[in-house]
């Protein structure tokens, strides 16, 4: 892992936001600039279909610190986060989103509890919303089951606007809906200093939210798919295995009861109890589960190719 060449780097995912940019860039660039800060603004263009890339790339010629990153199609917002997690070269890496909802001017103070209060992670909190109600109940369901599964009292998991440690990007991986529970990967990978911020919320000046209820359940069943792969990513054998040894042992002593009843006791119609099939089948499920869990750690030891997505083009980057 490199070292970072810069004070901070701001990551902005982005989907159909070309009328917000300008606004949100301008605004980043007089914070920053009021700070002294040495800056760098990743702006990653998940597929738009409207003039965001080339709003973008405008943006570049007048901000030399302005980069861009493009994607062929529509990948989704951990996509977006992860690829500029990995283009990213500050020591704190601070995400927001395109849509002027979050605030700039919260930039410094977000600096200061990273470089100098030594956080790993702090997330932003908006205390007062400004969204329908199809999305603010949704997202209360999320951080309730969240906080219960995950054991981090986080009042927003899924706000955009949070700040990182530069290690902490470098060393999570994201992809899915996961990055409603960054805070969570986080954790699970050692990072435990985690705070939260009461940040400013906005209401939307341009087009319209990408919330929809597709998200509502993808995040859930993401959240369920974190938490396993949280325990058991590097040891799926311990689960499986743990599961096939106690099946097969269940429909070994099954199978061993019934062979005593037919030896000394005479029981000549043991194929026609009940019992006997569910010995048999809980011997096979056990051998079944026990193979899942070697094909896993298999899988588990080689799936290096995840995170990769086409990337159409890019600005003031390389690679």
């Amino acid at each position: 892992m490199t070292e970072p060449s810069l004070d901070i780097s701001i990551v902005v995912p982005l989907f159909n936001e070309a009328e917000s940019l300008p606004e949100l860039v301008d605004w980043i660039h007089r914070v920053c600039s009021k700070h002294a800060f040495r800056y760098e603004i990743i702006l990653v263009n998940d597929g738009s279909s409207d003039e965001s890339w080339q709003v973008i790339h405008q943006l570049a010629q007048k901000y030399n610190q302005v980069k861009g990153i493009s994607f062929r199609r529509n990948y989704g917002k951990s996509a977006a986060l992860q690829t500029g997690f990995q283009a990213a070269s500050g020591e704190v890496v601070i995400t927001m989103d395109a849509d002027l909802q979050d605030s700039p001017d919260e930039i410094p103070e977000l600096y200061d509890l990273i470089k100098n209060q030594r956080f790993h992670l702090i997330s932003g909190w908006k205390q007062k919303r400004y969204d329908p109600i199809s999305k603010t109940i949704p997202t209360k369901l999320f951080n309730w089951a969240t906080r219960k599964i995950s054991g981090i009292e986080l009042n927003d998991f899924n706000c955009g606007l949070k700040a990182y440690n530069y290690k902490v990007v470098k060393a999570i991986e994201v992809y899915g809906e996961m990055h409603r529970y960054i805070p969570v990967i986080a954790k699970w990978n050692g990072f435990t200093r985690i705070g939260e911020k009461i940040v400013e919320h906005r209401p939307r000046k341009y087009g319209y939210t990408k919330f929809g209820l597709e998200r509502f359940v993808n995040g859930f069943l993401d959240l369920l798919s974190l938490s396993f792969v949280g325990k058991f990513a590097k040891r799926p054998m311990h689960f499986f295995g743990s599961l096939g040894v106690a099946s097969f042992l269940l429909g070994f002593c099954i199978l061993v009861y019934l062979t005593v009843l037919k030896v000394g006791y005479g029981e000549y119609k043991m194929t026609e109890r009940p019992l006997f099939y569910f010995g048999l089948i809980t011997l096979i499920v056990g051998v079944q589960l026990f193979l899942t869990g070697f094909l896993a750690e298999l899988v588990s030891r080689n799936g290096h190719d995840r995170n990769k997505y086409h990337i159409e083009d890019l600005i003031h980057l390389e690679g």
